[in-house]
């Protein structure tokens, strides 16, 4: 029997034991109640369930607690026995002593029935499961004992297969090391032949090298002496071009020197006229608010030189305004 019919064994014998208990505890709450009330003080009457309540669940607490104690393999000593024959006896002494008292035999042994059923259901309970706790105890030892002489044969067999692998490769080495032996014999000999032969080689590079150093170094003179008249041609060709852009840029400064002295005068006779009484001609107009708005003068004067209205001049001075903000930004972006 394999651990999982064995659980399931003790699956079933812990439901039936359950089952048992139960019956057991209403049985006696409904025979030992009556007997309770009869000989309850009035008043008091609504304590009658209490007592079999309390022997019940003595019942309970003996039934599973020896269930734990057995599946771990534990022993609860004397006590665990006394209290479980003690609800026994108390749980069949309650449910007989109605019928006792009248003297009934029949009944006595009808209410005998479940309270002697479960003292017994709760030995033979604690007596299967210790059963069942020692053979899955037995069955694990068991199993371990299987696994480790598994293993131990697997480790045989590892250690077998490792030393014929180590036997082998000691071979192979011992083979590659006399074939080793062999070659670096050759290869001296080898060696010797051709360390003469570079010697003799090296003797006629190095008469080589020095004709192909002096060579070079020549070349090298050479080199350097090109490099240098390169160089002075280079650094004169430099001061031309810069010496030309600083006269090219002195003349660009000069010739915008007299635009903008140009554009001052020019301004200065558009500003000349003084304020007027009507229109002037749009382009006339035009002129004398470009050159109101660059000397910075306000809307108001640049209308009393042009004689137009304040809306027409505000345009005149935005477009300007957004002219000189788009030049700013294309400066910029460059």
């Amino acid at each position: 029997m394999n651990s999982a019919q064995i659980r399931s064994a003790e699956k079933a014998l812990s439901v039936g034991t359950w089952l048992i208990v139960g019956g057991a505890m209403l049985f006696s709450i409904l025979t030992v109640t009556p007997l309770m009330e009869r000989h309850t003080p009035d008043g008091w009457k609504w304590t009658a369930p209490i007592l079999p309540l309390v022997v019940d669940a003595a019942v309970v607490i003996v039934v599973r607690l020896d269930a734990v104690l057995a599946r771990l393999g534990g022993h609860g000593g004397r006590w665990p026995i006394a209290l479980r024959w003690m609800t026994g006896c108390m749980t069949l002494a309650l449910n007989v002593a109605d019928s006792a008292l009248k003297k009934e035999l029949v009944g006595v042994a009808v209410h005998a029935v479940a309270p002697l059923l479960l003292i017994v259901t709760a030995e033979t309970g604690l007596a299967y499961r210790q059963a069942i706790t020692a053979a899955l105890t037995a069955q694990e030892a068991a199993q371990k004992a299987e696994r480790a002489e598994r293993e131990q044969a697997a480790a045989e067999r590892r250690e077998a297969e490792e030393r014929r692998v180590r036997e082998e490769r000691e071979h192979a080495a011992q083979l590659v090391r006399e074939q080793r032996e062999h070659e670096a014999m050759l290869a001296r000999e080898q060696t010797e032949r051709e360390q003469a032969a570079r010697r003799e080689e090296r003797e006629r590079a190095e008469v080589r090298e020095r004709a192909e150093r002096e060579t070079r170094e020549r070349r090298e003179r050479e080199r350097e002496q090109q490099q240098a008249e390169r160089e002075r041609l280079e650094r004169q060709a430099s001061e031309r071009r810069e010496r030309d852009r600083l006269e090219q840029e002195a003349a660009a400064r000069r010739e915008h020197a007299e635009q903008r002295e140009r554009a001052a005068r020019e301004r200065a006779a558009l500003l000349s006229g003084g304020p007027v009484n009507e229109k002037l001609p749009e382009d006339h107009a035009r002129r004398i608010v470009h050159a109101a708005f660059g000397e910075g003068l306000p809307v108001r004067a640049a209308v009393e030189l042009c004689g137009w209205s304040i809306g027409w001049v505000s345009t005149r001075y935005q477009e300007h305004r957004d002219h000189t903000a788009g030049r700013a930004l294309e400066g910029a972006s460059q």
